[in-house]
């Protein structure tokens, strides 16, 4: 079985296991605890903290460890505009996960927020320019993501923020996708807050990070006993947090070279998967250096080049997304499937639910069109003799669902 849905989650790496074994046995303290076993775990925790924040380009003070990405997103985007001396107006994109644009929803049903959704282009980029031209006295916080969960596409965070930041504007940005393949950072990327998730990087499910800069103020949005520095009540998970301490560690020694080997095979699968499967147009930004211009403007709701804008260098190195006209891209998975592929259609996050992907309806695809969406999101292993196999693969599994096709 080849497995290509790390966007999803990825398998539990060795070393972030043998780390975090000792705390889900012998010192399983409660760090809030002051007898022995409680101020071990005190420690673990606080050197967990310590080493979170030297991954991400901060103190271990401006790290609030949580649940996951999506309760990191909603501190980031409820704490600070609930605590902003400005007002409560936000800027974003139509393209941000479900947990940045739900809480977005529930801030203007509950607390009367405005928000602004920036265009974005064929890629999924946003113009610096909209953006600069968005902002309002009263905007409490810039939420963009760093690069897109769907389709790959990286945006140029540093220098949108600094658009933000000239208008005296907080700027956050989820980097959950991101962070297993790039340096990330409140100083690498110029931004006030950074989400990321452990379950993306090798570490277990349940934890996940929001760094917030110093001098931020963030109103906690989970109430309790006043943990991490009053700004996320609830007991500590120290050996998530040990956990995601070393998948960061591991993740950022292996970046650069990983990142660029499977920057190779991606390629490689792109170029496989247009040869061989004649109806299928890569999706995002098309990070090939041939370039063939952009392609034409939305037409009746239709991009006129269904294909992808090419940008070298724009897209997640383990991100190959496609559309397939005319062919369902969930019978094409199920068909997958059974060859020994595992792939996905878009976001496990709205998986299961009978909707066009948000982020193509985005970027000007049609629903019908939207609906034949597949992604492949790739391990550091992968390799160009793994993206024949897949293209052929696509290939059988697209022609047997045609013929099945009433």
């Amino acid at each position: 079985m080849l497995y290509l849905d790390h966007a999803a989650t990825s398998p539990v790496r060795r070393e972030v296991l043998e780390a975090m074994w000792p705390w889900l046995t012998g010192e399983f303290g409660n760090p809030s605890s002051t007898h022995d076993l409680g101020r071990r775990a005190a420690e673990g925790l606080a050197d967990a903290r310590r080493r979170i924040g030297a991954q991400l380009g901060c103190r271990g003070s401006e790290i609030v460890l949580t649940s996951g990405g999506t309760e990191a997103d909603n501190l980031a985007v409820k704490g600070i505009v609930l605590a902003s001396p400005r007002g409560r107006h936000v800027v974003t994109t139509p393209i941000e996960h479900e947990a940045v644009l739900a809480a977005l929803e529930q801030l203007e049903r509950l607390h009367g927020a405005s928000v602004t959704l920036l265009p974005v282009d064929r890629a999924g980029r946003v113009d610096p320019a909209a953006l600069a031209a968005a902002l309002r006295d009263d905007t409490a916080l810039v939420s963009i993501q760093h690069a897109n969960n769907e389709v790959g596409t990286v945006q140029a965070i540093a220098e949108l923020a600094e658009v933000a930041h000239a208008r005296g504007v907080p700027f956050h940005t989820d980097a959950v996708q991101s962070a297993a393949w790039f340096p990330v950072g409140l100083g690498q990327l110029g931004v006030d807050a950074l989400t990321i998730s452990g379950h993306k990087l090798g570490a277990p499910k349940g934890v996940g990070a929001l760094a917030v800069r110093a001098g931020i103020p963030l109103e906690p949005v989970i109430a309790g006993g006043g943990q991490e520095r009053g700004r996320r009540s609830g007991t500590e998970n120290v050996a998530g947090a040990v956990a995601l301490a070393v998948a960061l560690e591991s993740t950022r020694a292996e970046t650069e070279e990983r990142s660029a080997a499977v920057a190779v095979a991606r390629d490689a699968l792109i170029d496989e998967v247009e040869r061989r499967v004649a109806i299928a147009a890569l999706t995002g930004a098309d990070p090939r250096a041939s370039s063939f211009g952009s392609p034409g403007p939305v037409v009746s709701g239709q991009p006129r080049d269904i294909g992808a804008q090419r940008d070298a260098g724009g897209r997640l190195p383990g991100t190959a997304s496609f559309v397939l006209p005319g062919v369902s891209g969930e019978a094409v998975l199920l068909e997958l499937e059974q060859l020994g592929m595992i792939g996905s259609s878009g976001s496990a996050c709205a998986a299961g639910r009978d909707e066009a992907s948000h982020v193509l309806l985005a970027l000007g695809y049609d629903e019908d069109v939207a609906r034949t969406a597949i992604r492949f999101t790739l391990a550091s292993d992968f390799t160009n003799d793994d993206a024949v196999r897949v293209a052929e693969a696509l290939a059988a599994a697209v022609d047997r669902v045609r013929a099945l096709a009433p």
